[in-house]
């Protein structure tokens, strides 16, 4: 039996293919990328890290930086992730950077990335 699709109510849980694409705005309220995929811990099955996109046009030019999970929150007024903390726009900047063109290991730990968001 199919369950009354006007019955529908919004739940905690979502798809990762959902988080996917979705926007992610700073503290001041301003675009400054989207989601690229999660990476999850298969051990604790949390996710550890947004792999987030910046810039570009249609694939060209785009830029990704891993932010940790927990600097983020769901907005559902905007339907977007906020960043909880109050970086700078030169800080976000100054984060290590990955090309699409590049060949990275998201799954690799002992990335430079893990050092930068230490003191956020």
């Amino acid at each position: 039996m199919h369950a009354e699709m006007t019955n529908f109510k919004p739940h905690r849980l979502i798809a990762s293919d959902r988080v996917e694409g979705t926007r992610v705005f700073n503290a001041d309220g301003k675009k400054i990328g989207s989601v690229k995929r999660l990476m999850i811990d298969k051990a604790s099955g949390n996710v550890a890290y947004a792999v987030l996109c910046f810039g570009g046009i249609l694939g060209m030019g785009e830029t990704y930086r891993s932010l940790p999970w927990a600097s983020m929150k769901y907005n559902p007024e905007l339907e977007a992730y906020e960043l909880v903390t109050l970086m700078t726009d030169e800080e976000l900047q100054r984060a290590p950077a990955y090309t699409a063109d590049g060949d990275v290991d998201w799954g690799y730990r002992e990335r430079p990335y893990e050092n930068y968001w230490m003191g956020f």
